[in-house]
């Protein structure tokens, strides 16, 4: 099999982790298979020496006509902040013709938006700009819960570490678990977080909401978490705001790019799993203090947004508590 021509789009103001971590992936896989399965390329708008936002430089080719199997787009402050030129629109239309498939890491989800490659399909981007890119494009079906997420042959990862878990994906993709596996162990890392894993703390951290609209939901959201074990319908969250049910949802989705469901769901989800992970409670009377009622519906909801049931979370938190008494190295799951 011919290698794959696989590039890596960056821009100024970019996270070295971004495409750093999975172009590792990729280079690990050559070097896990004694086989150059993957030909290496970083991209930029301009070319020439591209400075990170750690202010490390990194040598790029301009952008032009050359063909790849995979271009991934990495974050940055242009892209985050909109500022897509027109050629940088239309090599990315040209792209998502020639190539097999794209994936835009972190903000790099914003360059796929606005070439209009997300209209209609489900992507996700780093937890704190999901509103942003939901307000920005509302022809993309943002999913702010996932570590990764693929839609036809358009991929999109959360930020940071979370372009290994994509990289991972799209190795298996190409050559099998047992490859991407043994790439994992390369990299000494977790083989590899599911897709539907949350981005986790997302709700908790509300840093991103701003003017009156977001302090009112805001003040919704501490309610919430305060109160947990209690009924929290729509209403009731509203009445909090002090917003009509009309007003409270337009304002929730537009903060937070979630439905008021989805968003009480995960923080249900998310003081579940502190309980699961460091407690002997049950998971009946975790599932009740929470508001899930029954530890049913709670396993339903850790699925959805860990991509595990409560009783592997238990069961890994206690093997990596474990490991860090014995003062043993991060073990990649097999």
């Amino acid at each position: 099999m011919p290698a794959r021509d696989t590039a890596f789009l960056i821009f100024a103001d970019c996270s070295m982790l971004d495409f750093t971590g999975p172009l590792s992936a990729f280079d690990a896989a050559n070097r896990v298979s004694g086989k150059t399965l993957y030909r290496l390329s970083l991209l930029s708008e301009p070319g020439g020496m591209i400075r990170s936002s750690a202010g490390a430089c990194v040598q790029t080719e301009r952008i032009g006509e050359r063909r790849f199997d995979t271009l991934v787009v990495a974050g940055g402050g242009a892209p985050r902040e909109g500022l897509v030129s027109e050629e940088l629109r239309g090599y990315i239309l040209r792209a998502a013709k020639r190539s097999r498939r794209l994936a835009g890491v972190c903000t790099g989800a914003f360059v796929l938006a606005a070439a209009g490659v997300l209209d209609g399909k489900r992507a996700t981007t780093h937890w704190r700009m999901a509103a942003k890119l939901q307000k920005m494009h509302p022809r993309v079906l943002v999913d702010s819960d996932r570590i990764w997420s693929r839609d036809g042959s358009v991929w999109t990862s959360a930020g940071i570490s979370a372009g290994i878990d994509l990289a991972l994906a799209l190795i298996e993709d190409d050559h099998g678990a047992e490859l991407a596996k043994a790439v994992a162990r390369e990299l000494v890392v977790f083989h590899r977080r599911p897709g539907g894993q949350s981005q986790f703390s997302a709700l908790q951290e509300m840093d991103g909401m701003s003017g009156q609209g977001g302090d009112r939901i805001r003040t919704a959201l501490t309610f919430a978490r305060e109160n947990l074990h209690q009924e929290l319908t729509v209403d009731i969250l509203a009445e909090v705001a002090c917003l009509s049910r009309r007003q409270f949802d337009r304002a929730f989705s537009a903060e937070t790019g979630q439905t008021p469901a989805k968003a009480i769901e995960q923080m249900r989800a998310e003081a579940a799993r502190i309980r699961i992970e460091e407690s002997n409670e049950s998971l009946e009377h975790i599932a009740r203090v929470t508001g899930f009622g029954d530890a049913d519906r709670m396993r339903r909801a850790c699925m959805r947004l860990f991509g595990q049931p409560p009783q592997a979370l238990r069961r890994l938190a206690r093997q990596g508590e474990e490991e860090r008494q014995e003062g043993g190295p991060l073990q990649a799951a097999a």
